[in-house]
């Protein structure tokens, strides 16, 4: 059997390849199997579906942000149960927030409220691996980031970096894993929210005209091809992508322009607001505007193990203000229904006021939201129990959430790509769509 018949008739999922018989059948020794296995997963349209979510917004609320004081207030609990805030009615029937989203409330109609996220990890770094990547820690293997896969599966558009973050990376769980690192994400650097904000590395040098710059890039090019005819590796390939695509963005001035957080009118920058929360989320609208796939940014601190209500009552209104911003700005410019815009956290808080007047924290169930992007609009899928303490109906896990994420982007889930050894293994292992939340 060639190659290209073994695509058309024979795509099995890793358990159902990975046996003698099932290999041997087909005349193939293993070394073959992977090297076609390789092959099918270098194809970028190994499987089509149609992407709903041109490109993504990811607003990460690092600590673990308390759902009960956000999206899934519980005003008929006890007090130590639902604490010092009151809900507050949202623009859909029937459904309220807490009185920290009072501008978000009104456009509850665009908006996907998720109250049934749970997984087992309480330990930071390994709920964030869930949330980014849908995996369980592994210590045989790092896995890939959500942007990581997107740079990977699609890559640059408009000569613009496919997964930026901003400001930076924010955390070691959102980068390449086993991927080659030429899929890393582009970090602006500085916050846009700085006096004198500026993209790190977007200007040529001071005296290094264009040029002389087209000449540099052709001395360059001419060592990089002796050292690739010399050397096969992921640093050498990672490090020529990473110039081509260095070269792309400064030599197009509509993509450097995309960085231009001044270019706004300063009367939108004041409605989104002029802090970490709004200016980031505007220059992530910004950059999906552009052509960037996916856009991963972080606000605040959400570890509130201590006097929660003030804490959210300092660090949520930036976030309302922005976020309502958020999804105006995108609905008005008709960009909303093609950019999935995600809120999430690595996990929620206790359901009982701790003895410091905080919440610790609860993986058993927290809220995530989306937004446009094939996000059914106006709905709240799941709900928590009385106390919030664990899911009551329509629980979802990591693994289902990401597999339905990926499908409104257009990527299979359990499509495998290659990790080091020529080890396929799926983006997502084992999860299935949630059409409950999309539209």
């Amino acid at each position: 059997m060639g190659c290209a018949s073994f695509f058309r008739t024979f795509r099995p999922s890793r358990r159902e390849a990975l046996t003698v018989g099932a290999v041997g059948g087909l005349g193939l020794t293993l070394a073959d199997f992977f090297r076609i296995r390789q092959a099918q997963a270098d194809q970028k349209n190994y499987d089509f579906i149609e992407a709903k979510a041109k490109s993504v917004i990811h607003i990460f609320l690092p600590g673990g942000i308390a759902q009960q004081e956000t999206f899934d207030p519980k005003p008929f609990s006890p007090i130590e149960y639902r604490g010092e805030m009151r809900a507050i009615d949202t623009k859909l029937a029937g459904v309220q927030f807490c009185e920290t989203l009072p501008k978000t409330a009104t456009v509850a109609d665009k908006l996907t409220v998720i109250r049934s996220m749970s997984h087992g990890e309480a330990a930071h770094e390994r709920g964030t691996h869930n949330m980014f990547t849908g995996y369980r820690p592994s210590p045989a293997l790092v896995f890939p980031s959500i942007g990581s896969v997107v740079s990977h599966e699609y890559g640059p558009r408009n000569n613009l970096p496919p997964y930026v973050c901003i400001p930076n990376q924010p955390n070691e769980f959102a980068g390449t894993g086993y991927l080659s690192s030429s899929f890393a994400p582009f970090s602006l650097g500085a916050d846009p929210a700085s006096n004198g904000f500026r993209v790190q590395d977007l200007a040529l040098p001071g005296g290094v005209t264009d040029e002389r710059f087209a000449r540099r890039r052709s001395a360059l090019e001419a060592v990089n091809d002796h050292f690739a005819n010399k050397e096969k590796s992921d640093a050498l390939r990672a490090m020529d992508t990473f110039y081509e695509r260095a070269y792309s963005l400064i030599s197009s001035q509509k993509a450097r322009e995309a960085f231009n957080i001044d270019a706004e009118p300063a009367k939108l920058r004041d409605e989104y607001g002029r802090n970490e929360a709004g200016q980031r989320m505007l220059m992530a609208r910004r950059l999906v505007e552009a052509g960037v796939r996916m856009v991963t940014l972080t606000y605040g601190g959400w570890d509130m193990h201590n006097q929660i209500t003030a804490g959210m009552r300092g660090s949520m209104p930036p976030f309302d203000q922005a976020f309502h911003r958020l999804i105006t700005d995108l609905d008005e410019r008709g960009l909303l229904k093609e950019t999935l815009v995600m809120v999430s956290s690595e996990f929620g808080r206790t359901p009982k006021i701790n003895g410091n007047a905080g919440r610790d924290h609860w993986p058993k169930v927290f809220s995530v939201v989306l937004a446009g992007g094939g996000a059914k609009p106006g709905v709240v899928y799941g709900s928590s129990n009385a106390t919030a303490s664990e899911p009551e109906n329509d629980e979802i896990g990591p693994v289902d959430f990401m597999t339905t994420v990926y499908y409104l982007m257009g990527i299979i889930a359990d499509k495998e790509l290659m990790a080091p050894g020529d080890r396929p293994i799926e983006i997502v292992d084992g999860g299935k769509t949630v059409k409950g939340i999309m539209a």
